[in-house]
Order: structure tokens, then C-alpha cells, then sequence
């Protein structure tokens, strides 16, 4: 029997997956309960308040919701969906929307259970927030680099 061997450029292409989004929309249908239905909940939310957000799937099977940097994730379990802000602790978070992951000095992240309202006009304001910080963060960066 003859061995095949492929070429590294045949190998790249045979591990192209589909985009994010369509893996995203591929873990919401596969969840198929709420909280499937509570990630595309969020994910619609996360689009409203920054339409140019990029969607991108990380750490084999993460929503991660990036501009200038990552915003949140958004990890399912059995009991939550989780919001995870990656510079959560830096944002003001004036309606208490952070209810998880408190310890932290970096992170902060957002549990949201079967059954719980989502506040969309706070959640919207802390995506927001989120953004301005990657891009003043990034600016801050690109000014000092410049120096």
C-alpha cells in the first residue's frame, strides 16, 4: 500500500475551518436550550452597541468578541453563560453588572443564569466602554513607541 504525503500548503488547506461566525452560530444551534438562546442574545447585544466588532473562535471553542483587542468571551456551562471582559476591573461598571470573577486585577466577567433578565442598556455601556479603553490603550501604545 502507498503511503500519501501531503504538502504543507495541502495540509493548511484541509484544516480550514469555517469563520467564527458560522462556528458561533454552530455552538448556539448545538446548545439548542437557553443558553444557547442567551449567547445569541448577547452576541446580537455586543453587535448593536459596537457595530464593528470582529467575531473570532479561540481556545477551541470560544466566542471572543474583539476590536482593538479582545472585549469578552463568551463560555457556556452547565448552570451559566459567562461574559468574561478581559480588562473588566479597568471599566466603570455603574449599573453592578459584574457579578463574577470580582478577585481579579485584571478580568471580570458576567454570570448569567437560566431564567435571569439581561440588562441590554448596561450591557451596551460596558461593551462600549470596553472599546473606547482597547483604543486609548492602543493609541497610549502607539504614542510611546513613537517617543
Amino acid at each position: 500500500m502507498k503511503a500519501t504525503i501531503m504538502k504543507k500548503s495541502d495540509q493548511k488547506e484541509a484544516k480550514t475551518e469555517d469563520p467564527p461566525s458560522r462556528q458561533i452560530d454552530a455552538r448556539i444551534r448545538e446548545l439548542g436550550d437557553w443558553r444557547g438562546e442567551t449567547l445569541a442574545r448577547v452576541r446580537a447585544v455586543i453587535k448593536q452597541a459596537d457595530p464593528e466588532v470582529v467575531e473570532a473562535w479561540k481556545w477551541r471553542g470560544v466566542p471572543v468578541w474583539e476590536h482593538d483587542g479582545i472585549l469578552c468571551t463568551g463560555e457556556t456551562y452547565k448552570n451559566a453563560v459567562k461574559l468574561t471582559f478581559a480588562k473588566g476591573a479597568a471599566l466603570e461598571d455603574p449599573s453592578g453588572l459584574f457579578n463574577s470573577s470580582l478577585e481579579g486585577n485584571v478580568r471580570r466577567a458576567i454570570d448569567i443564569h437560566e431564567g435571569d433578565k439581561i440588562d441590554e442598556k448596561a450591557l451596551k455601556a460596558l461593551i462600549r466602554a470596553a472599546v473606547a479603553l482597547n483604543i486609548s490603550a492602543r493609541a497610549a501604545k502607539k504614542k510611546s513607541k513613537s517617543a
